[in-house]
Order: structure tokens, then C-alpha cells, then sequence
């Protein structure tokens, strides 16, 4: 069969485009390399207890708030459960001697973080007003129609994250805090622009959940309504290479030797995956080599720590925890100050549970100090590798038991991830967390644009626009926007 629309990589980009797509009449295919889809929505069950890969928690999910208008856009609402997370703080930043609450709503973050610091109100305000603002002028993050291609505030595209919050306070405590969250960007300090921190915090303050029961109900709900749709969705089916013609696309070959057939292409895999599987002059080398050298964020380590029943309250917080008063300083650690920083987190398994099964332990982690075992077969790296992340997961057990005494006896089993785990089932360049690293000092350069060289090929994903969940959806609908309109699809929104 020839498709309209051939979508390779079944992430949320990948699931969100064919969901819009096939519900305005095109044949979809979306194929996926794993045995499960959904990407960083990937979920699995170790030990008994249910865990999440990548989508942690999200925001602005309040009735009438924008993820909450794009839900019931995309027919998730009903099929995907949430708990809110701790409204007087579901961010708690720590350091060695304090910690600090990021609260929900305006009013109450500005309160909160004040009484931490009284003299710095006006200036606490003043950061709210002008995240506020920038998100405001965003018009996809505001479902506003768009008159010209200008979809961020462009300031914020040519400042960094620390120089914007090192003009709204002197205070140094009070600017590590702000950037507290850091890990949920993987900032690097004078490059990171300041876009991603607004529209991430701005996003977060207005209201914070953890999805119950794990964030694959997601790609599970987006599948079920694409193939009601009549869209087809092929698991075991990795690409391996885009095949063209003198000036387009025509196919893709799997790796079991099959071709299948389509008028469009859209990529929901990295960018450079993507170029490295199109073997044509119709990729510019100059394209190819600027692709191949985009930086990456850091990736990461994770312990997946199954609780002893009924021992360990659940926890309706994100505890981000710094060994060092400069936030910045964590993806430059050394294996001699490992962890300069972890985030802690509970499942949450029901929407009223009391006490928690299972927890997440991540701290970030350069791909370096796993790159010799690149290769290795999953689950058979040798016994070397797995006494490297025993001896990690210990050390973040031992930071984790200073803030919680008492923790470690209540574990009654953990297993952990490297970046190759990453790299294994979401094949981002070096295991990033996030992909590409935007950079304030070259906006265009870092900037991947969902079309490519190629007329009908596409990409979509955490490359495109923004990652996270909100910065995903809104990147499926810039790409969607090739085939509907931009303009179309926001009017569909607003009327839904």
C-alpha cells in the first residue's frame, strides 16, 4: 500500500502528527523500531512497579490552561488520569542548608519564594511579569491566529537563561533558585536562551500533575484514535534508510528489507538519524554537516527504586537537590564530586494513593563515561559495566539519604539506566535528554526547522520548536501546519 503520509518514529511528535493528520482525511503510516511506541512516553514495569522513561510531569493543565485546551484537541482528557502535584510547592529546590518552594498560581509562587527572601519581592514580581510576558507573546502558546513567521518573542531567542535572571536580581541564593529547575532543560550557562526557561516555568506555576499510572496512557489514547482515524501503526519496523528520486522521497526501507510507499515523509527521529539515512545530493553537504555538528544537552542516570510496601509516604512534590551553590556548575562534574545534583520523584500508581511503590533517582551524566561499552548487546554489557552503575547508584543513594534519613532501609530493590539506555530505545544522539542544545549565540544555526532539503520530507519531535510535552505538541502542529495551515489548525483548537 502507498500512504499519503509515511511517519517514521512513533514519539509523542510522531503520534501528535498523526493524529491531527489522519483526522483530516490522510493515510497515515507511522512506523516504530521498538516492540513498544511512544518514545520518551514509554513506560515499563520492573520489580512489580510501573515506571515512566521520559514524560515525568506536566503543566498547565487546569481547565481552560493550554495543555489542558490541547488534550481535549488531541481526545486525551478522558483517557488520561492525573493527580496534582503539591500546589504550595511542587518544586522543591534544595541546597546544603535550605530549601525552597516553587508554588502554583502567580500570587502564591511570588508569596512563597518571598518569604524566603523579603527584600527581593519586587524583584521576585518582576520575573514573574516578564516570564508572563514572554509567553504571552508566543502566539502558539497562546492559541493566537498568526499574521506573520514569528513564533517566539525574539529577545528572548538572543538572551541566556542567566544573564535574564542575573538582571532581575543581584541576589546569587535567589538566582540559583530561579534556575532550580534546571534539569528539566539540561541548561548550559551563556547559551540556553531564555525562551525555554520562560515558557517551561511559566508553564509549571500555572498548575503541575504527574499522570497516574504512567505517561504511556498518552501514546496509548493517540494510537487508539489514529487508528480509528484509519491510520496504521507498525511496531518491529526500524528504518533504515529514506530512498529517493532525483528530487524527492519515494519510500523508506526496513530493516527486514521491505519497502513502504508514500507521498509524504515526516521524521520523528533525530535530526541527525535522519540525514544519516539519506544517502542523495539532494542533502547539501553544508546541510549535513551543520546537522552533524548541533551540540546535544547531557544525558542522564537513572535508579528505579522499588519501595517496601507500605513504608515510604508518597511524596506530591519534585525534589531537585544541588551539592554546590552554582547550579550551573552540574554538567561539568568530575567522578570525584559525583552527584553535584539529582532529582528525586515518586510514581504515583492511583490518583489517592497514601503511600508510594517506586521512586525516580536521576542525575545527569556525560555519555563519555559510558562510551566504551557502546555496542554491547541491552542487558549483556559484561560485569564491568554493571559494577559502574552500581557504584553511581550507590553514591545517589547516599545523597538521597542525607535529605531523606531513614530512606535507604525502606528500598527494597533499584535497577538503573545509563545514556546508552537512552540511546538504545530513543536513538537521541550520545543518549541526549533533550536532543539539540539551542544556543543564544546562534539562533539560526541551533535552530532545526521542520523542513529539510527535500520538498516532501519533514520533521517533527523534541527538535523542532521545543522539547517536553508542550513544546513537542506545539513542534507537531509547526509540521502539521506544511499540510493544513497554521492557522487552520489554531481555529480547530479554539473551536474544540
Amino acid at each position: 500500500m502507498k500512504y499519503d503520509i509515511v511517519i517514521v518514529g512513533s514519539g509523542l511528535g510522531g503520534l501528535v502528527c498523526g493524529y491531527i493528520l489522519s483526522k483530516h482525511g490522510y493515510k497515515v503510516a507511522i512506523l516504530e523500531k521498538n516492540n513498544q511506541m511512544g518514545g520518551c512516553l514509554q513506560t515499563f514495569k520492573r520489580n512489580g512497579v510501573t515506571f515512566d522513561t521520559g514524560m515525568h510531569y506536566i503543566g498547565s493543565m487546569d481547565e481552560g490552561q493550554i495543555l489542558h485546551r490541547f488534550f481535549d484537541y488531541l481526545s486525551l482528557t478522558g483517557d488520561v488520569k492525573l493527580r496534582k502535584l503539591d500546589e504550595s510547592g511542587f518544586d522543591i529546590i534544595s541546597f546544603f542548608d535550605h530549601q525552597y518552594r516553587f508554588a502554583m498560581g502567580y500570587e502564591r509562587f511570588e508569596e512563597e519564594l518571598s518569604r524566603s527572601f523579603p527584600s527581593e519581592r519586587s524583584n521576585i514580581k518582576d520575573y514573574i511579569l516578564k516570564i508572563r510576558k514572554i509567553a504571552s507573546e508566543s502566539p502558539l502558546y497562546n492559541l493566537q491566529e498568526i499574521s506573520q513567521n514569528v513564533l517566539l518573542n525574539t529577545e528572548s531567542v538572543k538572551t541566556s537563561v542567566n544573564d535574564f535572571i542575573g538582571s532581575v536580581t543581584n541576589d546569587e541564593r535567589l538566582q540559583n533558585v530561579l534556575a532550580g529547575n534546571l534539569p528539566l532543560y539540561a541548561g548550559v550557562k551563556n547559551k540556553t536562551p531564555l525562551y525555554i526557561h520562560a515558557l517551561i516555568n511559566n508553564f509549571y506555576i500555572q498548575s503541575a500533575y504527574r499522570i497516574v499510572g504512567g505517561s504511556d496512557s498518552i501514546a496509548f489514547s493517540l494510537a487508539a484514535s489514529i487508528q480509528r482515524h484509519g491510520g496504521d501503526i507498525f511496531k518491529n519496523h526500524e528504518v533504515t534508510s529514506f530512498c529517493t528520486d532525483a528530487d524527492k522521497v519515494t519510500s523508506v526501507q526496513l530493516k527486514n528489507g521491505e519497502r513502504i510507499e508514500g507521498k509524504y515523509f515526516i521524521s520523528n527521529i533525530h535530526p541527525q538519524a535522519t540525514i544519516d539515512r539519506l544517502d542523495t545530493p539532494l542533502i547539501r553537504k553544508a546541510y549535513r554537516e551543520r546537522i552533524s555538528h548541533l551540540e546535544n544537552t547531557i544525558s542522564n542516570f537513572t535508579v528505579y527504586i522499588k519501595f517496601r510496601e507500605n513504608t515510604v509516604p508518597y511524596f506530591n512534590s519534585n525534589f531537585y537537590h544541588y551539592n554546590t551553590e552554582n547550579v550551573w556548575e552540574c554538567n561539568n562534574y568530575s567522578p570525584g564530586n559525583y552527584p553535584l545534583n539529582y532529582l528525586y520523584m515518586h510514581q504515583a500508581s492511583t490518583v489517592d494513593c497514601k503511600f508510594s511503590e517506586g521512586a525516580l533517582l536521576i542525575s545527569y551524566m556525560n555519555f563519555d563515561e559510558v562510551k566504551k561499552w557502546v555496542g554491547t548487546p541491552i542487558g549483556r554489557r559484561g560485569e564491568d559495566y554493571e559494577t559502574f552503575k552500581r557504584i553511581k547508584a550507590e553514591l545517589l543513594l547516599d545523597n538521597l539519604e542525607k535529605n531523606f534519613p531513614g530512606i535507604r532501609r525502606n528500598i527494597e530493590i533499584y535497577s538503573t539506566s545509563s545514556p546508552l539506555t537512552y540511546l538504545d530505545y530513543t536513538a537521541t544522539k550520545a543518549g541526549s535528554m533533550y536532543g539539540v542544545l539551542r544556543d543564544k549565540n546562534f539562533p539560526t544555526q541551533t535552530l532545526v526547522s521542520q523542513r529539510t532539503r527535500i520538498p516532501n520530507l519533514f520533521m517533527t519531535g523534541q527538535n523542532i520548536n521545543s522539547h517536553g510535552i508542550l513544546g513537542v505538541t506545539i513542534g507537531a502542529i509547526i509540521t502539521c501546519a506544511e499540510f493544513l495551515g497554521v492557522n487552520a489548525i489554531i481555529k480547530e483548537i479554539n473551536a474544540n
